[in-house]
C-alpha cells in the first residue's frame, strides 16, 4: 500500500483553484467549432443521447454545468494535445499509444 501524500500549500492552491474554476463551453459553440455528431457529444459528456438530443431539440434543454465543463476539457485536449509533454499524456491517458 502507497503511503497517502498530505496536501502543500501548493496542492491546497491549486484545488481551490480548480474548484472554483469556470471551465465550460457551450454545447452549440462546440458543436460549431468540431465536426462531431451529437453521438459523440454524449459520449464526451458521459451522458445519454437522449439527454443531448434535448439540448438541440424544439424545447431546448440547458446542459448542466458538468457537462459543459467537459466540452470545454475535451476542446482543450483536442486545441493543445500535440503541444502537450509526453509524461502528461501518459498521465492523462494511461496504456495509450496516443503521443
Amino acid at each position: 500500500m502507497t503511503k497517502r501524500r498530505h496536501l502543500s500549500f501548493k496542492e491546497i492552491t491549486l484545488l481551490n483553484l480548480y474548484s472554483n474554476c469556470q471551465l465550460s463551453m457551450d454545447v452549440f459553440e462546440f458543436y460549431q467549432k468540431w465536426n462531431v455528431t451529437q453521438k459523440q457529444i454524449a459520449h464526451i459528456c458521459g451522458c445519454s443521447l437522449s439527454t443531448v438530443e434535448r439540448w438541440f431539440g424544439s424545447q431546448r434543454r440547458t446542459p448542466e454545468p458538468i457537462y459543459t465543463r467537459r466540452l470545454a476539457e475535451m476542446d482543450l485536449l483536442w486545441e493543445l494535445w500535440s503541444e502537450l509533454p509526453v509524461e502528461i499524456k501518459q498521465k492523462l491517458c494511461p496504456n495509450s499509444n496516443l503521443t
